[in-house]
């Protein structure tokens, strides 16, 4: 089946085929951001290092500002954000302790 663009969509088929596509792509985006967060874990001199507040609130402000230019609701992308941050988080932090035994 071919994905459309959304505008183009007239059925719901159509939506779900093209939303389903997109889910897959961003699944794999993710795979990618969790490889940095494993080249973090084996960088970062200490686990006190994994946790850095400032970057955590640049990161997010950096997607709502995306989210604003892009035209899509900054909240939710913000709140999507603070998870994604707060799961990488807790994930390098598990990496770290696994690469240092």
């Amino acid at each position: 089946m071919t994905i459309l663009p959304g505008p183009q969509c007239t059925t719901m088929t159509e939506v779900r085929a093209g939303v389903d596509a997109l889910d897959r792509e961003l699944v794999a985006l993710l795979a990618r951001r969790f490889a940095y967060m494993d080249a973090a874990a084996r960088i970062k001199p200490g686990r006190e290092a994994v946790r850095d507040e400032g970057r955590k609130a640049e990161v997010i402000a950096n997607a709502r500002a995306a989210a604003v230019a892009m035209g899509v609701p900054e909240d939710v992308v913000a709140e999507l954000w603070e998870r994604l941050v707060e799961g990488s988080i807790a994930y390098e932090l598990a990496r770290f302790d696994a690469m240092r035994g």
